[in-house]
């Protein structure tokens, strides 16, 4: 493993610190990273509350056109025993299946990127942990003197940023009539399907607009990625996969309801999404077709469902979650357990591949990162990692950004409450610009 120094530090406010890091790596790095649970429970969600990473001491891209992005991933990933941060797009599935992507893409994003970082961060609410290469000019007390004494001011006027919906609600509502003839034919019995939002000509301030998301939303997979002039401010309440030691873990995300407005509404709510069976019925179909991705890569018999149908609450929505776990086979890599599961079932449908084609026909634009991936590898190997959704992404050379949501689409599917799902999903991200999104 690269030779680090390693110090930690008191810190008094958590939130603020992650601000004022924010801020300061904005103003100093390229390329940098921070992995955030919000302080949700750390056993049930994720193995670190915070994790923050910048600066390139080795990294990979690879690019439309490129092969072999795992066989590259599995190199560069045990070159050395370091850290490695970085995004695997959606559309790597092109590279696992034999499909493609032809939709518009307005970001631009590589298909995967990843890092060894010059600079490794680990907080909680009290300490903070300041890791930097040995031969780094960087001093750890005065980087973190720096960080913690860093202001800015607001910069942006984000309220007249112009969202505009690129599927009407009409066009929605015809298409998802006619995946549910899919359906009916027996072409698929689930498919996750997407819309999407955008703006052109936005002039944004992406750490100030992450930093009112994750107030709007604070979720226990949230990021924020820099790399070059584009940004990911991602809101995911989502894991895709976590390894730990020879443990696979996933925990897909199928079901989702409004937070009521008082105690009582709550409460009736949280039952009425785990008593719904049209989403136990969405749920299971993805279990099984999780069960099946895992059981790819696992021991024979060690594919485990740990809890089905559990609902949990966030700020603006109950989501049922469901949990499956694996043991490593010893005949597979670790990122072979990564691209055997990818792309997440909670965001294709089943029997999978049918279901990816038939949402590149009935999209109108590229996923690229969103229901992709972001995420670490550690230095011990083990890696958790998200399913990018309740995301915005932004790229400021083209000044434009793009948000999508969707929803899983079954033969009980109501295509009138389908639409008002992705537009609940979707408002956390529209509310950045204070934005409201319209049922037109």
């Amino acid at each position: 493993m690269p030779q680090r120094i390693s110090k930690s530090f008191e810190i008094l406010n958590s939130k603020e610190f992650k601000k004022n890091l924010l801020f300061w790596a904005e103003e100093n790095f390229e390329t940098f990273c921070l992995l955030s649970s919000n302080n949700y429970d750390i056993d049930k969600y994720s193995s670190l509350k915070n994790v923050f990473a910048a600066g390139v001491i080795d990294s990979i891209t690879v690019d439309e056109g490129d092969n072999d992005a795992f066989q590259k991933l599995k190199e560069f990933a045990d070159a050395s025993n370091d850290w490695s941060f970085g995004f695997l797009s959606y559309d790597l599935k092109n590279q696992i299946e034999r499909l493609s992507s032809e939709n518009l893409d307005r970001i631009g994003l590589p298909l995967l990127f990843f890092f060894k970082p010059l600079l490794l961060i680990k907080f909680d609410e009290t300490i903070a942990e300041i890791e930097i290469m040995k031969n780094s000019a960087f001093i750890p007390e005065e980087l973190f003197q720096e960080v913690m004494h860093y202001k800015t001011e607001s910069k942006r006027n984000h309220e007249n940023i112009n969202i505009k919906a690129k599927t009407s609600k009409k066009e929605y509502i015809d298409n998802v009539k006619n995946i549910k003839n899919h359906i009916q034919l027996g072409d698929i019995y689930e498919m996750n399907y997407c819309i999407e939002f955008f703006a052109e000509d936005a002039v944004i301030d992406p750490v100030e607009c992450f930093l009112k998301l994750n107030d709007i939303s604070p979720t226990p997979f949230s990021a924020f990625f820099k790399h070059d002039d584009k940004f990911l401010l991602c809101a995911s309440p989502e894991r895709f996969l976590k390894k730990l030691g020879k443990k696979i873990i996933s925990q897909p995300i199928k079901g989702t309801l409004a937070r009521g407005i008082n105690e009582t509404e709550d409460y009736l709510n949280a039952d009425l999404l785990y008593n719904d069976q049209k989403e136990r019925s969405e749920n299971v179909m993805i279990v099984d077709l999780v069960r099946n991705d895992l059981s790819k890569s696992a021991i024979k018999g060690s594919v485990f469902v740990e809890e089905l149908f559990g609902i949990y609450k966030f700020p603006k929505v109950f989501q049922m979650i469901s949990t499956v776990s694996s043991e490593l086979s010893d005949q597979y890599h670790y990122t072979e357990a990564l691209k055997m599961a990818f792309p997440m079932g909670s965001m294709t449908g089943a029997p999978k591949i049918r279901a990816m084609q038939l949402a590149e026909e009935y999209e109108t634009t590229k996923r690229g990162l969103y229901s992709g991936s972001i995420g670490y590898i550690d230095s011990n190997k083990d890696f958790d990692f998200n399913v990018v959704i309740r995301s915005v992404i932004y790229s400021r050379n083209n000044s434009c950004l793009s948000f999508m949501a969707g929803s899983a689409i079954t033969i009980g599917s109501n295509p009138e409450k389908e639409y008002l799902e992705c537009l609940l999903k979707a408002q956390s991200m529209a509310s950045i610009f204070n934005h409201k999104l319209e049922n037109e």
